[in-house]
């Protein structure tokens, strides 16, 4: 009875471990990332600035034609400022990729992966997902919506959650009109 008891028992708890650890595939779809185009926007105090992030890989999993999850890979060392131009421009994107903010050498990467997809309308879907920025993954829920081959989102990330301390007041007082927001912007129009 004992051995029936610890089978059953290792036998439950492979089980478990299986489907803990298995996300939703169904028939996946491979982004086309020359296509695709993401765009991020950054808010200070003072204005605002914008510019692009290239994807390194991407899917998204659909059973049929709902979709039931996905997972992404950006390239962060990509990071280009579309707002400024000469010697302002080179700076910005500098700036981005030092340590101050993205770290790109010790971080090339930041990966995002579904974890849960509910159907929120016809061809809208709230997604929420494990997002990884500077080795450090937190949960993030947005809208997704799919027409056709394509795809759109709008994310709203808190940077100061992942250890991106510059110019924010999460980390610093005093900063005044030198303050840039924790919460950052990113617009995906994917293509698959």
């Amino acid at each position: 009875m004992k051995n029936y008891i610890k089978n059953l028992a290792a036998i439950v708890l492979v089980a478990f471990m299986t489907f803990s650890f298995t996300t939703i595939e169904g028939d996946k779809k491979e982004i086309k990332v020359g296509e695709s185009k993401v765009v991020w926007k950054g808010y200070k105090v003072t204005g605002a600035h914008e510019g692009l992030i290239s994807i390194s890989s991407g899917h998204l999993a659909f059973d049929g034609d709902r979709l039931t999850g996905g997972a992404f890979v950006m390239d962060m060392p990509s990071i280009t400022v579309t707002d400024l131009e000469g010697e302002y421009k080179g700076q910005l994107e500098g700036h981005l990729k030092s340590d101050d903010f993205f770290g790109v050498e010790k971080y090339p990467t930041a990966s995002l992966v579904f974890t849960k997809v509910a159907v929120s309308g016809k061809n809208s879907y709230k997604v929420t997902g494990d997002i990884t920025i500077k080795g450090i993954t937190e949960s993030i829920t947005f809208d997704l919506s799919v027409y056709g081959n394509k795809a759109n989102a709008a994310l709203n990330i808190d940077r100061s959650v992942f250890n991106v301390r510059y110019g924010s007041t999460s980390f610093f007082d005093d900063l005044k009109d030198k303050a840039i927001y924790d919460a950052f912007d990113i617009i995906a129009d994917l293509q698959f």
